[in-house]
């Protein structure tokens, strides 16, 4: 049908898409930030990488199951309608929209132009300010002329960002002398303050992973969903896994333990200690890319959850649209693109995104839920695949999203109050735009 989205999406674009979302400017900037709470000693660093790995793996399991059962667009959100109910269901949708896609596209179109520092020192901040928004712009224009054709384009700016992290994987522990620095890679009791710090080091290692849920969202384009989604899903995180815990070994090979916990920009120092400074600064360009083609994904992936709640008359009618030439979502594209450019202008997406992204892991874990939810509703309807290990597989990524809430509640009850109390804004709105739609 002229007004559905088609299905052209292979299981290596849904592979491409998990790995270009994933991969943003996380891998490059913060490992040093997680080895400091992991007291310094690299053992255990390496082991909240790994563990998160495995966490992450866990969810990405559990939601390969729900992709092959519901194939609709939309993903989460349409797991958790199903789920849980539209209320929920569209909290979860207004969030992304106002705050949690929206603000990390602002986010990161931002680091962009900061970025360009590395390689423009002269530059003003309001050419810093008209390249994020330039970022934006590009984004949305290319997402609006094709989901195939974007997907080639993240594809292509994926294999940069993944040649770069080889090189450093490969390059830095052979001419890295960090290694020879470690003293002791493991304390010599693991007591409460190790135990601590690991805790907070891994809520900042599920951030950098964060994204594979994303891939969800374009289910409704893949063709054969029940085959192609989940080896791309799977195929995607896994190469991230392993890419991620082989960075940071490359990191502690080049800059050793003690300045690779006090750096804020790892990939450029690593390189600089390793190659000079003028490879410091080349480096620059694929963390560049990095950050673009993060945004990339997140605006290729939400702007279908929008769609999807058009659809179920909950959001605005035209976001509900396909474009009648080139068959995406443009209406839903452009208004995240605005709202991501409003947001990037005005600078409050800093504040939004502090006090109101952990909210999302309430949902993540809502979405490991359904499973089992599913399960019990409708045993005997057709499942190509089954999450290895049902239930304690979903059962343990609920805990670690749950974990992440809980912490954020407890270490800053402000932030947990105004981030939970924001989102729960969007029930009242559920309920003006139901009647305003029975009204119409």
């Amino acid at each position: 049908m002229a007004d559905e989205l088609k299905r052209t999406l292979t299981a290596r674009d849904v592979a491409v898409i998990t790995a270009g979302t994933i991969i943003g400017s996380g891998i490059f900037l913060t490992p040093g930030g997680v080895l400091a709470s992991s007291g310094g000693f690299v053992g255990v660093s390496l082991s909240v990488w790994a563990v998160g790995g495995l966490l992450t793996l866990l969810g990405c399991l559990t939601y390969a199951e729900l992709g092959c059962f519901r194939t609709g667009t939309g993903g989460l959100y349409a797991y958790i309608r199903d789920a849980f109910g539209p209320t929920t269901a569209f909290v979860y949708g207004w969030t992304l929209f106002v705050v949690i896609g929206s603000g990390s596209i602002a986010t990161l179109a931002v680091a962009a132009g900061n970025n360009m520092a590395a390689l423009v020192p002269d530059i003003g901040p309001m050419a810093k300010k008209a390249i994020g928004l330039a970022v934006i712009l590009g984004l949305a224009f290319i997402n609006v002329r094709g989901t195939k054709q974007s997907t080639s384009t993240l594809a292509a700016a994926t294999a940069l960002k993944i040649g770069a992290l080889v090189f450093l994987i490969v390059a830095l522990p052979l001419f890295g002398t960090g290694w020879s620095q470690v003293t002791e890679a493991t304390p010599p009791r693991w007591d409460g303050p190790i135990l601590s710090g690991g805790l907070v080091a891994m809520i900042s290692v599920l951030w950098a992973y964060e994204g594979w849920q994303y891939a969800t969202f374009v289910g409704g384009e893949v063709i054969e969903p029940q085959r192609n989604f989940p080896r791309g899903l799977l195929i995607g995180t896994l190469a991230c896994i392993l890419i991620y815990v082989l960075a940071n070994i490359g990191y502690i090979a080049g800059l050793g333990p003690t300045a690779l916990a006090g750096s804020s920009t790892v990939a450029s120092d690593a390189v600089g200690a390793a190659f000079g400074p003028t490879a410091a600064k080349l480096i620059a360009i694929p963390v560049l890319v990095s950050i673009v083609s993060g945004a990339h994904g997140i605006m290729l992936t939400s702007s279908r959850v929008f769609f999807a709640m058009s659809r179920d008359g909950v959001f605005f009618k035209k976001l509900g649209e396909v474009h009648p030439v080139f068959g995406t979502p443009a209406n839903s594209i452009i208004a995240m693109s605005v709202w991501g450019a409003i947001l990037a202008m005005s600078g409050t997406f800093e504040m939004l995104l502090t006090y109101v992204v952990f909210v999302g892991w309430i949902f993540y874990g809502l979405g490991g839920l359904s499973v089992i939810v599913f399960r019990r509703r409708e045993p005997d309807a057709p499942r190509p695949f089954k999450v290895p290990g049902y239930p304690i597989t979903p059962l343990l990524f609920v805990a670690s999203a749950l974990v992440i809430v809980l912490n954020t509640v407890v270490t800053n009850p402000t932030r947990g109050a105004i981030g939970i109390g924001g989102a729960l804004l969007g029930v009242p709105i559920f309920y003006l735009w139901k009647r305003a739609a029975k009204a119409a």
